[in-house]
């Protein structure tokens, strides 16, 4: 386990699955540190010759990932610290989609922002019925430019815009499985825990090879994403600077105090 301050970063490798599981005290949002403790554990899975598949998922029964850290978001002070920030999450999905082994995303509750994020750069996604999606980028003055290739990839463009310009709405789980974002949905997480068992156990036996020759083929056209997220968490760097962005999280803070 790998801890910090911000929370942790657990990762248990067992029958040749790597469980990789985040925790953050306020709904299990991501701070820098913790973006980047979970892009090296997806990397070090991937490079496991033990492991064949990867689950992603976070700790606690209620929210998966409530995205970017607030709190921090407000101690940026420059361009580059802002871009910094933001490429923890094109890290993340970069280790996702760079990792040769098949990565299961466990959506136990809401996932907003950045949390959609995860859920869209794993290969495969389970859910439970409670874990609704929103990304709220745009009504604190940012936008979801950082995750927006793994979103749009997965639930195609028309969603995409539909999910971005509805920033104060949560879609259902269901919604999200219509649209692609999720595989499978099930009613509490004790019967999601017991499809994810089954689903991993199975796909650790299948031969590796093909397994890593299907990862390929999933992600076929993303060859640009290095360069392409950079670019994209520069632009999410500089807008998180604005007078209306400060403003939007200070008020957003101090509602929930």
């Amino acid at each position: 386990m790998t801890e910090t301050p911000e929370g942790n970063v657990d990762m248990v490798v067992a029958d040749g699955v790597a469980a990789i599981s985040f925790y953050h005290p306020a709904q299990n949002s991501l701070p820098a540190a913790l973006l980047d403790d979970l892009a090296a554990a997806i990397m070090n899975a991937g490079g496991d010759a033990s492991v064949r598949i990867v689950v992603l998922k976070s700790a606690g029964d209620r929210t998966f990932c409530a995205g970017a850290s607030f709190d921090e978001l407000l101690q940026i002070k420059d361009k580059n610290a802002g871009a910094e920030f933001f490429s923890g999450f094109a890290k993340v999905i970069n280790a996702c989609r760079k990792s040769p082994k098949i990565v299961i995303a466990r959506v136990q509750g809401k996932a907003v922002g950045g949390g959609v994020g995860l859920a869209a750069a794993a290969d495969y996604c389970l859910a439970t019925e409670a874990a609704s999606i929103k990304l709220s980028e745009l009504a604190i003055g940012i936008g979801p430019f950082v995750i927006s290739p793994a979103v749009t990839r997965k639930i195609g463009l028309p969603a995409f815009s539909q999910l971005t310009i509805r920033a104060s709405d949560f879609q259902t789980a269901q919604w999200a499985r219509e649209k692609g974002l999720y595989n499978e949905v099930y009613p509490d997480i004790a019967a999601l825990d017991e499809a994810l068992a089954a689903l991993a156990s199975k796909l650790a036996y299948y031969h590796p090879e093909a397994l890593s020759g299907l990862k390929k083929i999933l992600w076929e056209g993303t060859e640009n994403w290095d360069e392409l997220l950079a670019e994209r968490a520069a632009l999410s760097g500089e807008l998180v600077l604005s007078e209306f962005t400060q403003q939007a999280l200070k008020g957003f803070l101090e509602g929930k105090r």
